[in-house]
Formats: structure tokens, sequence, C-alpha cells
């Protein structure tokens, strides 16, 4: 390779595979499907990148080696450590649960709300009712597992009248091909979500290709003020009250015929003569049609944060995909050394063969239980022995465990290869697992922003759409939640809570966000704090109620006893007591 073909880009820790080499070349044997003309020539590299981290998590690496041309590779057996590492990568990321959570919502139940509290927790109220019909926990996890594995993933909203509500659907990141300009640093002003749909010969339709385009360009016609917002000059949207824009998002999703596209026409530039548009449920052609707002309504996840300059995340595999090579490789020759350990090769010497009567050639002997050999007065048995070839493979299979958990981050803890003996203490795992902490903080920082986006924009499709309870104004800062990634001392942040909280250096909402942190089976903060705020008035109550009992008692007491010597004192002795105790209990 000389130093002109050294390409140094998003994915060029995928060079040294054979397959990557010919990515972008018509006829390439590892991808036809991403010569087609219509593919855009500079993302033919990170379609191939996606094919390949595919083929490794279905257990296919070895195939597509084969299609490469390493014919040998077809042998190669692969037990699942590349999805095994994508799953636990997963698990970690995602934590137990995941919370839709408004900015200042937890403030709502304090006896002194701060200004917009009552707001923020209605509006975080509805998009939890939002996210549980439209399974934002399922949609979730779909598209995090594509971003882990290939280092991206798309989120794409649009808003139903039926449902009057937006809806989420998850896309592959191989139909994702964003238009980025020169002045566009962080979202597109176009997006193209394009994929092939195959001949249906029994449908009678041919091969094409379909082009979803979402667009940002100013408003076409303007007209009286009405109910899509409409003013002289532009459009007043409900997010941005008293202010005019003239920008406004296009939808046009259209089909291509693949037999219709010369070279030269690729994504961006197919020929719009030829297009046949697709129709609405109500009969609207989506050529251009007007969304009515003014983003586009598509969230990219990248798994990483991107380097200056690029948009692509990275996959959790990236860094150990040679390592992964060398495990599948070392498995088996380990399948190959146990067949001969199990069944040993054995010399024979001297022996007397059977024959075979209709032949009348010796027959070959097995290696079996019962088996009998007669040997001569000479002769000898010698086997192969090749355990010890064995012993060296396996350790060879830990070593590589061992460079894989600890060069992607996860660690051998994270993993579970730990063996629980070698910790000494809880604080020595806390720093075993310090590397796993670091990786799923940068994963989550990555993602911090994008799901911010995609409430506020859940927000601003409900107000475009005028949907009930949703009216005109700023939208709330929303963000997701996740919880622990790793398993909490319970025992000792209840602790910590009880101390700091009975001392007054913590509040009630507070110390219950503490615990709900640390894991313990609390649904909703605010409501936790209330239940507790009503059960302890309640206790309050009884103490006072059993106070004034008491000193009721008493009093009747020293009536009884009448008038004596002493009598006077011995009763207000009672009634500082009782007094003493009203006072502990309105405490």
């Amino acid at each position: 390779m000389g130093l002109r073909q050294l390409v140094i880009d998003a994915w060029s820790w995928l060079n040294y595979k054979p397959v990557m080499a010919d990515a972008g070349r018509p006829g390439s044997r590892a991808f036809p499907e991403l010569a087609k003309t219509w593919v855009p020539p500079q993302e033919l590299r990170r379609l191939a990148a996606y094919k390949v981290l595919a083929a490794y998590d279905n257990n296919q690496a070895g195939q597509l080696s084969a299609v490469g041309g390493d014919e040998s590779a077809l042998e190669r057996r692969e037990l699942g450590d590349a999805a095994n590492l994508v799953d636990t990568a997963l698990g970690y990321l995602l934590g137990s649960e995941q919370k839709v959570v408004v900015e200042g919502a937890e403030h709502a139940d304090e006896e002194t709300p701060t200004p917009g509290a009552a707001e923020a927790a209605a509006v975080q109220d509805r998009l939890r009712k939002w996210a549980d019909k439209e399974l934002l926990t399922f949609r979730v996890q779909q598209a995090e597992r594509a971003a882990v594995l290939l280092g991206d993933s798309v989120m794409v909203l649009a808003w139903n009248p039926e449902k009057q509500r937006p809806t989420l659907r998850v896309y592959d990141p191989g139909f994702f091909f964003p238009q980025w300009d020169d002045e566009d640093e962080d979202f597109p002003r176009r997006v193209h979500l394009a994929w092939e749909l195959p001949a249906d010969d029994d449908a009678g339709l041919k091969a094409r290709v379909r082009r979803v385009t979402y667009e940002l360009g100013p408003i076409s016609e303007y007209g009286e003020p009405g109910d899509d917002g409409l003013v002289a000059g532009g459009r007043q949207y409900p997010w941005e009250p008293g202010r005019t824009s003239n920008v406004t998002c296009y939808l046009t999703d259209g089909e291509w015929l693949l037999e219709d596209l010369k070279n030269g026409e690729t994504l961006d530039r197919l020929p719009m003569d030829k297009a046949a548009y697709r129709v609405r449920p109500d009969g609207t052609e989506l050529n251009r049609l007007d969304l009515m707002i003014d983003f586009v309504p598509v969230v990219h996840i990248a798994n990483t944060i991107p380097d200056g300059g690029e948009h692509w995340g990275r996959s959790v595999l990236a860094r150990v995909l040679q390592a992964l090579d060398e495990l599948a490789a070392t498995d088996s020759d380990s399948s190959a050394a146990s067949a001969t350990t199990g069944t040993p090769i054995i010399g024979l010497a001297g022996a007397r063969l059977p024959v075979d009567r209709a032949t009348g050639r010796p027959q070959e002997l097995e290696v079996k239980a019962g088996a009998v050999w007669q040997l001569g007065e000479t002769g000898r048995m010698d086997a192969l022995d090749t355990s010890p070839q064995l012993a060296e493979l396996r350790a060879r299979v830990d070593h590589l465990l061992e460079r894989i958990a600890a060069n992607s981050r996860v660690t051998a803890a994270g993993l579970g290869t730990l063996d629980a003996t070698e910790v000494p203490s809880g604080y020595a795992l806390k720093l075993a697992l310090g590397p796993l902490d670091g990786l799923i903080g940068m994963m989550r920082l990555a993602r911090e922003h994008k799901y911010r986006l995609l409430f506020k924009m859940v927000q601003r499709l409900y107000q475009a759409g005028r949907a009930e309870g949703w009216t005109a104004g700023e939208t709330l800062p929303a963000r997701l939640a996740w919880a622990p990634h790793t398993p909490t001392d319970r025992g000792a942040v209840l602790e910590e809570v009880v101390k700091a909280y009975g001392a007054g250096v913590l509040s009630l909402e507070t110390a219950v966000a503490m615990l709900l942190e640390a894991g313990y089976p609390i649904k909703d903060a605010s409501q936790e704090v209330e239940r507790i705020r009503a059960k302890a008035e309640q206790e309050a109550a009884v103490r006072m109620a059993e106070a004034a009992a008491r000193r009721a008692r008493d009093e009747e007491d020293e009536d009884q006893e009448g008038a004596g010597p002493g009598s006077a004192g011995s009763k207000r002795l009672v009634e500082k007591g009782s007094e003493r105790e009203l006072v502990e209990a309105s405490r």
C-alpha cells in the first residue's frame, strides 16, 4: 500500500479488512449492492463498515471474509463474543430504566414551589404519557443497540392526526443520508432516508429505490392569519409567539425505478420527472408537503462524541475487532485440538488387521469404546497426546478475552469474567470498574443533547398539531434520565440520607431523589414526598391526640383525689408533663 492509498477517516480502523479496500469499486464481490448508481460514492465506506459490523454481530465474519477471497474462513468458529460485548455495553448504557424528566418539575410539590414548577410538572406528566403510548423504552433500546453496534442510529418523529400525537420510528443508519453544508455545524438542513425495494414479480413491481426527504426552505406562499399561523411575511410558530419566520420543513416521499436511473444520478440528483410520489390516506401527494414546522424531525444518535469536523460515531467493537478475529481463530484451533484429544491419533505396529470378505482388503480400525485389537509379539501401540496444546489454546482464549475487556473499556468485571475471589473489597471492585464508568459516562454525554432535542421536537409537534392541553409558549427543557449502570450500596446510601436529612442539611425532596438514584423502588419522587409528608402529619396528629387524652385522664384523677396537701403541686407537674408531650408531638 502506497501513501496515497492510506485512508484515515472515521472507519479507517477497518482498513485491514480486504473487503473494505474494494468497497467503492464497481462490481465488488463483497458489496455488490453498494455499487448501484444511486448511492453517493462518499457514503460507500460507511455502508461497508455497517455491513462488516453486522456480520460480526451475527457470527458471519468468516462468511464475509470468504466472500472477500479467504476460502479457509468458512471453517472459522464464532461463538457470539462480538454480540455479547455489544449487549453488555448496551445493558450498562441503558441501566435498569429510563425516565423523562423536565427541569423544575421536582419542586412542584414543595410548600413554596418555585415559579414555573407546576407547568414543568404538567409537561413532564404529558411527556411520560406520550412515552408510554409510543413505547419509548422499546424504541430507545432499538436505537441504542444499533448505535452501540454500528456507531450510529436514527429516530424520526411525525405528527399523526388520527392519534393526535407524534409518532416515533427507528431507522437503520444505513438508510440515513444527511446533506451537510459548510454552514451547517450541528444540524443539516436537508436529510434523505433512502433504501432499495426489491422486485415483486407476483405483484408486477420492478426493483426501485424509495427516498424520503426532509428539507428546510423558505415558505412559498404567505397569506392571512389562520390556523396554520401564516401571516404577511412568514409564519408565527406557537413555540415562538410574536416572532415571524419564513422557514418551514418540506416532506417529499417518492420512488424511482432502478432501470430508469443513469450513471451520475445519485441520491441527491435523482430525476424528479421520473418519480412516483406516495399519497397519504387523505389523498395528499407527498411532494414538498409543508409540515408547518421550522425544524427537521430527525434525530441522529452517535455512540461516541465525534472528532472535530466529523459527524459519525464509533462502534464499541471498533478497537477490538482484530482481537475478535484472533479469538475466533483460536477457538477454531481449540476445536481441532479437542477433536484429536478426545479421539486421539493412534499408531499400531505388528497388528493383525481384519479383512473385508467382499473385497479382500484390510479394514480400517476405529477408535471406540470396547474395541479389541490383536497385536503380535513385537506389536506396539502409540497415541498422540495433544492435551498440552489444547491447554495452551485455552489459556490464550483467556488472555484474548482479558485484552478485549481492557481495550474496549468494558473491563473483565463488567463482562463478568473476573473471579470474585480476586476482589478483596468493594473499593477494589469500584477501581476495577473505573474504565467502564468512564466509557458509560462518555456514551451518555454523547446522547444527552440528542434526547433533549427529541423531547423538544415532541413538544413542538404537539403545539403545531393544536393538541388539547398544549398551549403556545416556549418549550421546556426535558431530558432522559438514566438509572445507575453499576450496583449501588443501597444500605450506605440509606444511612447517609437518614443522617443528612435528620441533621437538616438535606431537604426531603433531595433525600428521596438520592434514594431513587440508588435503586430503591420509587415510581415517582414527587408522589413519594407527598406520601411521606402525609404519613408524618398523620403520626403527629395521633401523638397529639394521645397526649391530650393522657392529660385529660390526669386531670380527672386529680379531681377525684380532691384538694389536699400536695395535690396542687402534683397537678401542676402533671400539667407540665402533658404540655411537654404536646410540644414534642407538634414538633
